[in-house]
């Protein structure tokens, strides 16, 4: 696949964004020499890997924003067709061996969402990948109302991390952004202190954004 080269800047990743607009994934894959993988269901992070070789993303899997010389991260994000999201959205593991982070401000899942470059995806999710669309992208960062409400979520789930009682967490806690498993079989599973203080196994987990939230925000 070819990777274009990263954006010199915040405006050149705006008009690289918005040139993608109304572009299927098939015109683009078929630009960028990729391969369209057969299953549907296999196709989540294909589409990432897609639009980040289109932008230039550099950030990969990486701590750092996939953007790195912006300081902004790309999400890509499957839509209705009223223009609703399909799904909640990852923003990065949780740290459940115990560490707590700080503050909000040094915490990771800050880092990440400090500039989101959001980029819907439209089309069935059933149906032929090569016939989904690429929507309007927006550039976002947390207003001051966002924040605090992604600030409040991030420290209710910490504290509940930190002090061992992922027993306790549900997918109702947190107003904008939930905590929820993100391994897939035991081979994912890793080391946690509990609420006694000793190492057990527990299947790792990913704070998510709420649906209704990134609505607002690919909307406004």
């Amino acid at each position: 696949m070819i990777h274009r080269p990263p954006p010199s800047s915040l405006a050149d990743l705006r008009a690289r964004a918005d040139a993608l607009r109304g572009v299927s994934l098939g015109a683009l894959a078929a630009e960028l020499g990729a391969t369209i993988p057969e299953e549907a269901r296999r196709s989540k992070g294909w589409i990432g890997q897609l639009v980040e070789a289109a932008l230039g993303a550099e950030g990969g899997s990486r701590p750092e924003p996939d953007f790195a010389g912006l300081g902004v991260e790309l999400k890509t994000i499957p839509v209705a067709e009223n223009g609703r999201p399909r799904e909640s959205t990852f923003v990065c593991t949780a740290p459940i061996e115990g560490a707590f982070e700080g503050s909000w401000l040094e915490s990771r899942v800050r880092h990440k969402l400090a500039h989101v470059l959001w980029v819907p995806i439209h089309g069935d999710p059933d149906g032929a990948l090569e016939l989904r669309t690429i929507g309007v992208p927006k550039l976002w960062t947390p207003n001051p109302d966002e924040d605090a409400a992604l600030a409040a979520d991030w420290l209710l789930l910490s504290e509940l991390i930190a002090g061992g009682e992922l027993h306790r967490i549900n997918a109702r806690l947190g107003a904008v952004m939930q905590l929820r498993p993100k391994g897939a079989n035991a081979a994912d599973y890793a080391w946690m202190i509990d609420d006694e203080g000793g190492w057990v196994r527990a299947v790792p987990y990913g704070f998510y954004l709420r649906a209704r939230f990134t609505a607002k925000l690919i909307a406004g």
